[in-house]
């Protein structure tokens, strides 16, 4: 670690309220001597850090001091280019707005190389060039509404389309919010239903916060709300080419819950989906690296698609 960058730590380190340090627990946490550690304090003093001490708590600063709120370190400031730039890739307008806000701002207060660093850096940092460059931003489903009701443990109530195309006034207890490759999910207790039920934010309007708290469900882990089991669900049986397999795995919108290798160029994955025509859909994507075992009605679901596909296409030929 540099000087600087530790010397940065200490003093955020000795503002936190109520918090004092010995030279001895101070060198220990950074892995330096109590003699480089009594140098960083003739170095903040230098410019007007006021360092206290007393004999029976060790060393602080003066109640009341704070140091400037936004001071990075290169890795810190590459850190925060690559979060906005995911932020500004998102098809959902307003957090790519506000994104932009949140980078505005820092570019204010920070001094002029590493100002010059940011922008340098963020002109030849891309993420997802796909969503950035080939989607409509879109409205809907207000991100901090529902972030703050699922702080205050707050019930919201909105209005959703459905994939059908159906409305509906719903009223959930909101748990989790959850990036999926290009939506954004929440994740809450319907009360029409009465159990946990996944809703797409941008199909999500006139979100509103309830004066009605609830309790979180006992024993219910994010992995739980995540990868949950219905009475739909079916166990899907597929083989897989081992060289799109780390792709499959890391994309596939469900919990593997069984693996091994079939032979030397296949894997063998058993997992549950509780809806057969979304998941069919997605398997499309790995081409002939994959072959459906089973259930038969996937498999069926699979052969449908493929036929209405090549029927399309030799419609359009005619």
């Amino acid at each position: 670690m540099k000087s600087s960058e530790r010397r940065l730590k200490l003093m955020l380190m000795l503002q936190q309220k109520g918090e004092r340090k010995t030279v001895q627990e101070i060198a220990d946490y950074f892995g330096v001597s109590k003699r480089t550690i009594f140098r960083d304090f003739n170095t903040l003093q230098e410019i007007n850090v006021p360092i206290t001490w007393d004999k029976y708590s060790g060393y602080g600063v003066m109640p009341g001091f704070k140091i400037p709120p936004l001071m990075f370190t290169s890795h810190e400031l590459a850190t925060i280019i690559v979060g906005l730039n995911f932020v500004k890739s998102q098809v959902d307008a307003g957090l790519a707005q506000d994104a932009k806000g949140v980078e505005v701002k820092i570019k204010n207060v920070l001094p002029g190389e590493l100002r010059d660093f940011m922008v340098s850096l963020q002109e030849k940092t891309v993420v997802d060039p796909y969503l950035r460059f080939g989607s409509e931003k879109k409205k809907g489903g207000n991100w901090y509404t529902i972030s703050s009701a699922i702080s205050q443990r707050k019930r919201i109530q909105f209005s959703y389309r459905s994939i059908s195309g159906e409305t509906r006034i719903r009223k959930i207890d909101p748990y989790l919010l959850v990036f999926y490759q290009d939506h954004w999910n929440v994740i809450g207790f319907s009360h029409l239903r009465g159990d946990f039920r996944n809703f797409i934010l941008e199909r999500a309007q006139d979100v509103s916060i309830l004066e009605e708290d609830f309790i979180d469900k006992a024993n219910t882990s994010i992995e739980q709300l995540i990868f949950r089991n219905n009475e739909a669900s079916q166990k899907v049986e597929v083989l897989v080419d081992k060289a799109g397999y780390e792709r499959f795995k890391a994309n596939l919108p469900t919990k593997i819950f069984k693996e091994n290798n079939e032979n030397s160029e296949k894997i063998k994955v058993s997992f549950v989906a509780d809806n057969l025509d979304f998941i069919n859909e997605w398997l499309l994507q790995f081409g002939k690296k994959i072959e459906v075992l089973s259930p038969r009605e996937l498999i069926k679901k699979r052969e449908a698609l493929l036929e209405e596909m090549l029927g399309n296409k030799k419609g359009s030929q005619k």
